[in-house]
């Protein structure tokens, strides 16, 4: 029976949910964590005292948010404790804080499709084989989660950090009563995305900078390849 059980087993598609789940966990932990981070550098202990600066996917993971991830495609993680009076300038200081969430995914986007290159790059010399296939797809959804994931936290509309971006522009009285309605916000963004509003102009800014980051990730693996052979 045990037997029979196993043989009907779909170990591909499990293993590409272990894969998509191994890489939703790196780009959020990595975006949460970059918040703390910024904030620490600018004054702020909170996140540290909070442990927040830390890798372990348990310190920032929420489950209900990771399960709406795969529900509605959009989540979220447990948010970074940020204290904006630490701050010389609170609202430039909330600024850099939340944009350092999406730089961080872009930057791992630009890591993993350069990763993505050279992997393809191995495959067309020696040929597949199963540890290769399974990286150049975690390194395929990498690209593809922090890519949306970046864009979609860019959104100036509150929880996001584009609403804390683009809220420099805003006077001082204005910002932070606009940041009290966060938690009413995630309501709106996920009705948004369930009636499918968000859908075309985020799939035009996502294909925008993916074939400008595979573009410019090929280029120079193709010049640092010739420069090294």
């Amino acid at each position: 029976m045990l037997t029979e059980l196993m043989t009907m087993m779909d170990w591909g598609g499990l293993a590409s949910l272990m894969i998509k789940i191994a890489a939703i966990m790196l780009c959020v932990v990595v975006h949460e964590m970059s918040h703390g981070y910024a904030a620490y550098l600018l004054g702020d202990p909170t996140a540290k005292a909070g442990h927040r600066l830390s890798l372990n996917p348990l310190r920032h993971i929420d489950p209900f948010g990771l399960l709406m991830m795969f529900v509605v495609g959009f989540g979220w993680a447990k948010p970074v404790p940020v204290d904006p009076s630490y701050f010389r300038k609170p609202k430039s200081g909330m600024a850099i804080t939340a944009f350092a969430g999406p730089l961080s995914n872009f930057i791992m986007a630009f890591i993993a499709a350069l990763g993505l290159n050279a992997a393809y790059g191995y495959y067309a010399v020696a040929g597949a084989g199963p540890s290769l296939s399974y990286l150049i797809e975690f390194l395929t959804v990498c690209v593809a989660m922090n890519i949306g994931l970046g864009i979609f936290n860019l959104i100036p509309f509150p929880p996001l950090d584009g609403s804390k971006i683009f809220g420099i522009l805003l006077p001082e009285r204005t910002y932070f009563q606009l940041m009290r309605y966060e938690s009413y916000g995630i309501l709106i963004l996920m009705a948004l995305l369930w009636f499918g509003f968000l859908d075309a102009p985020l799939y035009a800014a996502r294909s925008v900078i993916t074939n400008v980051l595979f573009e410019g990730t090929q280029f120079m693996y193709t010049f640092m390849v010739n420069l090294l052979g």
